[in-house]
């Protein structure tokens, strides 16, 4: 069943093919966007883009490397070409590195930076480069409730979802008057495979399972569904007012 929402509208996303980016891609889609969902795995993309296409929707797969600069800027070029516009762009795809400054190399960092902040800003460009001369046009940054306080023995991951929420909120001042807007969003524990790391790090999912339930208030994991509600709401008019904002979604667990 699709609504009208973001009917016209055009969105491309990164690390779309599973979790959070995955239940984004949906709900764009179920409101009225074309998609365009790109995944390191094409395969992971192509089966949203059937289940998208399954449910009335219109999507397009594509496999992509974000840390790949030319093959990220093609992608989000040919998009604007082959659609005649770009609404939405939904830079998603991160990476999570455990461990604190003695147990995190500086090459672990580079591959923090280069996925979790680099590769925002490569493809916020992009995009930018042909929102602004439409006037128009949303940029939503995955960071994480990460980048509102601060995760013990989380270097690289802390450190850059911090990073990102700054960028967001510089490209905010910058572009707002040129209608472009650009928000981070900035998800808790969300009980996907992205957790991968925390449960190394706090030694098990029962270890997980008792941090969640024992120290965020609700008492609970978010859903993909969940956090998808508030990726249309920044790709979608109902938040025309809004940039620079750093939208968190974790049961009150950074309070």
């Amino acid at each position: 069943m699709v609504d009208a929402l973001l009917q016209d509208r055009v969105a491309f996303l990164t690390g779309a093919g599973s979790g959070i980016g995955r239940a984004g891609a949906l709900a764009l889609a179920r409101h009225g966007a074309t998609v365009v969902v790109s995944d390191l795995d094409p395969d992971r993309a192509r089966d949203v883009v059937a289940a998208i296409v399954a449910s009335g929707g219109k999507a397009h797969a594509l496999g992509l490397d974000v840390t790949e600069d030319a093959a990220l800027e093609a992608a989000i070029a040919g998009t604007h070409e082959r659609f005649g516009r770009l609404d939405i762009l939904h830079s998603h795809a991160g990476i999570q590195i455990p461990g604190r400054l003695e147990e995190v190399s500086a090459s672990d960092m580079d591959a923090s930076w280069r996925l979790n902040v680099r590769a925002h800003f490569v493809a916020a460009r992009a995009a930018m480069a042909v929102m602004k001369p439409r006037g128009a046009g949303s940029i939503i940054v995955t960071s994480s409730n990460s980048g509102v306080q601060y995760d013990r023995e989380m270097i690289a991951y802390c450190t850059t979802k911090h990073a990102v929420i700054a960028m967001v909120r510089q490209i905010a001042v910058d572009y707002a008057r040129f209608g472009v807007r650009c928000n981070a969003l900035c998800p808790g524990f969300v009980d996907t495979v992205f957790n991968a790391g925390f449960e190394t790090q706090m030694g098990g999912r029962d270890a997980l399972e008792d941090y969640v339930s024992k120290n965020i208030p609700m008492g609970r994991w978010g859903t993909p569904d969940e956090v998808a509600e508030s990726i249309v709401y920044l790709a979608s008019d109902r938040s025309s007012f809004m940039t620079g904002h750093a939208l968190v979604l974790d049961g009150a667990e950074s309070l």
